[in-house]
C-alpha cells in the first residue's frame, strides 16, 4: 500500500448486521484479557482531545482516528447518553458530526481535507466516521440531535455513492475531486459504512452496493487472494499481486452485509488461511488482524467445517484457536500504560493500534450488531 494510512483500512476495527445495541448480548471476554482490554481502553480515553476527537502520533488523521477509538468505546457497552464513556462517545460524536461539510461537490463528507494528513486521503476519515456515527445513531434519543445526525449519515451516503469509480472501487480521494482511481482497503471502508448505514434505517443505493461486490470479485485472482488495485484498465487482477490483508478485509465485508455462503469467502479464507502467520505479527498488522479477527470471529468455531466439511482439528481455522494464539502475545506486548505497540512498517502509532486492537478483544461480548455473528 502506498500510503502509511493504507493500513487503516479502512477500522471497518469493520463494519455488519446493524449498528443499534442489541437487547441481546454475546459472551463475556476470557476472563485472562479483561484487564488488558480495561487498561486499552482508558489509555484511549486519556489520548482523547478536550474536543472530542484523537489523533495519531500528535494530531494526523484526526477524522480516521475519532471513527476508529470512538468505536472501541461503543464496543465496551457505553453508549452517548450511558455507560462509563458516556461523555467520551458523546464529544467524539459532536466532534464527528461538526465535520460533516455541506454545500458544493462535498456536501455530506465527513472529514477536513484541509487538514495535512487528511487532504490526499480524506476518504479513509469518512468511512470511519461515518461507521462510528451509524453505530451512535441508534442509541440517540433526542428528536433534534437524531434528526440532525440522519441528515449526516444520508448525505454521507450520497456522497459515497458520487464517490465511487467506474470501475466500481473508490479511492483515498473520491472520483468528483479528480482521476477515477480505485484502492482495495478504502473500498472495504465505504463497503462497510454504507452496510452500517443501511442497518441504521439509512438509504442506501442497491446499485452502488453491487458495484463494490463487482469490484471485489474482479480483484480476486485464481490463487484466491485480493490485489491492491485493478486501475483504471480493469482487465482483471494479476496473479502473484494478492495482498492478504486486503483478502482478510473483502471477508469481513461480505460477513458484515450477512453474506456467508458467498463462494468468494471461501476462497478468501483459503488464501488467507496460507498467507496471515496467525501466531506472528507481519507486515499491515494491525490492519490485517482487525479483519481478520472479524471474520475468524463469525466463522467461530464450527463455521470451517460448515464451509469445507469434515476437517481435521489442525488444518481448521477456528475462533478459540486464533483468539488464544493472538491475544496472548497482546498481552504479552502491552505497555504498561495500557497501549498496544504499532506492528508492521506502515503503522501510524499506539492509539491506532490500540483503538484495533481493543476492538478485537471485545468481540465476544457482541455489544455492536455490526460485528455479531
Amino acid at each position: 500500500m502506498r500510503s502509511r494510512l493504507c493500513v487503516i483500512l479502512a477500522l471497518g476495527l469493520a463494519a455488519s448486521l446493524a449498528c443499534v445495541q442489541p437487547a441481546a448480548q454475546g459472551d463475556e471476554i476470557p476472563e485472562k484479557y479483561r484487564a488488558a482490554v480495561q487498561k486499552g481502553l482508558k489509555y484511549l480515553v486519556k489520548q482523547q482531545y478536550k474536543d472530542g476527537h484523537w489523533g495519531a502520533q500528535g494530531d494526523n488523521y484526526p477524522v480516521s482516528m475519532t471513527g476508529l477509538a470512538g468505536l472501541a468505546l461503543l464496543m465496551e457497552g457505553s453508549t452517548g447518553r450511558e455507560g462509563e464513556y458516556a461523555q467520551n462517545i458523546r464529544r467524539a460524536t459532536d466532534w464527528l458530526m461538526a465535520r460533516s461539510m455541506k454545500g458544493g461537490n462535498r456536501d455530506g463528507l465527513v472529514g477536513n481535507p484541509d487538514h495535512p494528513t487528511e487532504a490526499g486521503r480524506y476518504m479513509y476519515g469518512h468511512g470511519f466516521g461515518t461507521l462510528f456515527l451509524a453505530c451512535a445513531y441508534g442509541e440517540e434519543d433526542e428528536k433534534e440531535r437524531r434528526e440532525r445526525m440522519r441528515d449526516i449519515l444520508t448525505r454521507a451516503v450520497k456522497y459515497i455513492a458520487n464517490a465511487q469509480s467506474t470501475q466500481g472501487g473508490w479511492y483515498y480521494t473520491s472520483s468528483k475531486d479528480g482521476g477515477d482511481n480505485d484502492e482495495g482497503s478504502v473500498t472495504i471502508t465505504q463497503m462497510q459504512a454504507l452496510r452500517a448505514c443501511k442497518n441504521a434505517g439509512i438509504p442506501v443505493p442497491k446499485e452502488v452496493v453491487r458495484k463494490g461486490y463487482d469490484y471485489l470479485k474482479k480483484s480476486t485472482t485464481a490463487n484466491g487472494g485480493v490485489v491492491y488495485s485493478l486501475g483504471r484498465g480493469g482487465f482483471g487482477a494479476p496473479i502473484g499481486g494478492e495482498r492478504p490483508a486486503l483478502t482478510a478485509a473483502a471477508i469481513a465485508c461480505l460477513f458484515s452485509a450477512g453474506e456467508y455462503k458467498d463462494e468468494l469467502v471461501k476462497r478468501w479464507f483459503r488464501y488467507c488461511q496460507r498467507a496471515i502467520p496467525i501466531g506472528g505479527f507481519a507486515q499491515h498488522d494491525e490492519y490485517t488482524h482487525f479483519y481478520y479477527g472479524q471474520s475468524v470471529y463469525i466463522l467461530g468455531d464450527d463455521g470451517w467445517e460448515r464451509f469445507f466439511g469434515s476437517t481435521p482439528a489442525d488444518q481448521r481455522v477456528t475462533w478459540t484457536a486464533y483468539r488464544k494464539t493472538l491475544f496472548d502475545r497482546l498481552l504479552q506486548n502491552q505497555s504498561a500504560d495500557g497501549s498496544f505497540p504499532s506492528g508492521g512498517g506502515f503503522s501510524v502509532g499506539p492509539v491506532y493500534s490500540t483503538a484495533v486492537f481493543t476492538i478485537i478483544m471485545q468481540l465476544d461480548k457482541g455489544t455492536l450488531p455490526i460485528w455479531q455473528r
